[in-house]
């Protein structure tokens, strides 16, 4: 996705040949347009291992406003959590199999490209069990199914549809989740996103 003039803009990701394993190359075709948001593959030439992710944390790094969604085949929890380490917004994780349903793929990739977050239900699985103690221990079950769906990346109104409430009751919710982890006062996007941190177990920069 890119900006500018109307016209699309490639990144070109470049792995090769830079020294202490730092990726090297990454660079748009055109500097003076920034892309929205770049989808990296997990694994990518030339060694298929962590290409794409440590390609994606040079993104973010130079490009800070770049949206960035990683793609993997199966859960492989610490490269979420190093993305999600470095930056608490405007990131994504996605397993393959998710792109099967086209529009919940592209729902999420706009929710990130405004921002957002998107993270596989099966990598937010992953990521509690490297919990070592349990930060959420005060909130109740249904509490904890508005967190779960808010590390998902799901809005207010999207909550309350899957768990057939009303809006007022997911606000309720979350005031109260927000509370109980003795969030520190901020907008209240950036606390959704601390609220989503602490449920994973991942500490932001």
């Amino acid at each position: 996705m890119g900006r500018g003039g109307g016209g699309r803009h490639r990144l070109r990701v470049g792995l090769g040949g830079a020294g202490g394993g730092t990726p090297a190359g990454v660079r748009l075709y055109d500097e003076q347009h920034r892309p929205v948001l770049a989808l990296v593959d997990v694994r990518m030439p030339p060694g298929f291992t962590d290409e794409g992710v440590r390609a994606a944390l040079v993104i973010r790094r130079q490009w800070p406003r770049t949206a960035v969604v990683l793609l993997s085949q199966y859960v492989e929890e610490r490269y979420a959590a190093d993305l999600l380490t470095a930056h608490t917004n405007g990131v994504g994780y996605l397993l393959k199999q998710r792109v099967a349903d086209v529009e919940e793929f592209i729902a999420a990739v706009r929710r990130v490209a405004d921002g957002g977050t998107a993270l596989d239900p099966e990598v937010i699985a992953q990521l509690l069990l490297r919990r070592h103690s349990d930060p959420l221990e005060g909130l109740t079950p249904r509490e904890r199914e508005v967190l779960a769906l808010m590390a998902e990346g799901r809005s207010n109104a999207g909550i309350a549809e899957a768990l057939v409430v009303s809006d007022s009751a997911v606000a309720k919710h979350i005031n109260n989740i927000f509370a109980k982890l003795d969030l520190p006062a901020a907008d209240a996007d950036h606390r959704r996103v601390l609220a989503v941190l602490r449920f994973l177990g991942v500490s932001p920069n």
